[in-house]
């Protein structure tokens, strides 16, 4: 899949009320707007880069546009709280593993 897109990642996003995950769109906000469609809330979405060349915390990127929510407290691309990220990691290693 990542050679087919970007070369050496794919885009994700994760739904970590609903523990679920989309894979390998274009854009995050394809990905966002999917799972919006089947009920997803917009809070409960993390937009992540998957690096399957790569092992452990390499793994996973965090950084998407559809991640900036300064009303939210998130106000980087990135996922700033670490217990989001916690919870991200655990799903995407639940979904690929």
């Amino acid at each position: 899949m990542a050679k087919a897109s970007f070369g050496n990642f794919v885009k994700a996003v994760v739904d970590i009320d609903k523990a679920v995950m989309v894979v390998d769109a274009s854009f995050h906000a394809d990905e966002e707007t999917y799972l919006l469609s089947q009920g997803s809330m917009q809070q409960d979405l993390w937009g992540v880069n998957l690096y399957p060349e790569l092992d452990g915390e390499d793994f996973i990127e965090f950084d998407s546009m559809i991640n900036v929510r300064p009303g939210k407290g998130n106000i980087t691309r990135g996922v700033d709280d670490s217990a989001i990220q916690k919870k991200i990691r655990s799903i995407v290693d639940q979904l690929i593993t």
